[in-house]
């Protein structure tokens, strides 16, 4: 069972070190890696900090890391340079990501999806390739059929694991694994977890990835939105009950959202470290 968190980097305004103590104490929670967000700014500058990020994890905190890596923003120069400086630091995991259109970026045409970049890195070197996948469909994608296809060329390129967007409707995960499994995908899957501790936050993941609420969620944040102790009581308890119930069900591995809060992170992996035999 593979159990792993997902950090971000500090905004460009604030140290480094504003991230040490999260990653000391995620640490001590022993998870089989930590995946680093791209620097926000994006540009070269932004894989460096990546970098830095990184090979704090390896070297330091000895968590393997697994570096995020859009393409969607970046010319095939601009990859290879922060392949570079991946090589540079030691860092040989990545996850090969189309990443989120912005008008503060504008798109460049050398990658359109994730899978031509993966085809890209692996002329590069000798990387371990991760992919994403949408259990409700990619918001873009034409239709389910289309989005799975996609998602199979990222594995035929190469990519040996994949990490799911967040959901919140476990059924919507089992559902996503069979047609996976129909597709002849046939590499780790992962199930993303996002325990949301205020509604700002689910208000904004939900308009970027499309994913659906359920009644018993709504309810929930119904009932305990009103306070930020019992919001993300609630939403501790929401991501147990839905980590319980995967791993009952024989997922692959569960991939934690942290949001960079090691408190929340440290009572879910408490909660299940009995059921993961951690």
């Amino acid at each position: 069972m593979i159990y792993s968190f997902e950090v971000f980097p500090p905004k460009p305004t604030a140290p480094v070190e504003a991230v040490s103590e999260t990653f000391a104490e995620l640490a001590t929670l022993k998870p089989d890696f930590i995946s680093v967000t791209y620097g926000a700014g994006g540009g070269v500058t932004g894989g460096q900090l990546t970098c830095e990020l990184s090979a704090r994890l390896k070297n330091e905190y000895h968590v393997k890391p697994v570096a995020h890596l859009p393409c969607i923003s970046y010319t095939k120069e601009e990859i290879s340079s922060v392949l570079e400086q991946f090589k540079e630091y030691g860092i040989t995991d990545i996850l090969a990501l189309r990443g989120d259109k912005s008008p503060e970026r504008p798109e460049k045409h050398d990658f359109r999806y994730a899978s031509e970049l993966i085809d890209f890195i692996r002329t590069k070197g000798d990387f371990n390739l991760y992919g994403a996948c949408y259990p409700e469909i990619h918001p873009e994608a034409r239709s389910a059929a289309d989005d799975i296809r996609h998602l199979k060329e990222k594995v035929d390129k190469g990519a040996t694991h994949l990490i799911s967007q967040l959901f919140f409707d476990n059924n919507s995960f089992y559902q996503f694994l069979e047609k996976c499994d129909i597709a002849g995908i046939h590499v780790p899957i992962e199930a993303g977890i996002m325990p949301v501790v205020n509604e700002k936050q689910i208000q904004r993941m939900v308009s970027l990835c499309g994913a659906s609420l359920p009644r018993k969620f709504t309810v929930m944040m119904q009932r305990f939105g009103h306070s930020p102790e019992a919001i993300r009581d609630a939403g501790i308890a929401y991501a147990v009950d839905q980590i319980v119930d995967l791993v009952a069900n024989g997922v692959d591995g569960i991939h934690l959202y942290t949001m960079n809060n090691p408190l929340v992170a440290r009572r879910i992996t408490e909660a299940v470290s009995g059921i993961l035999g951690r």
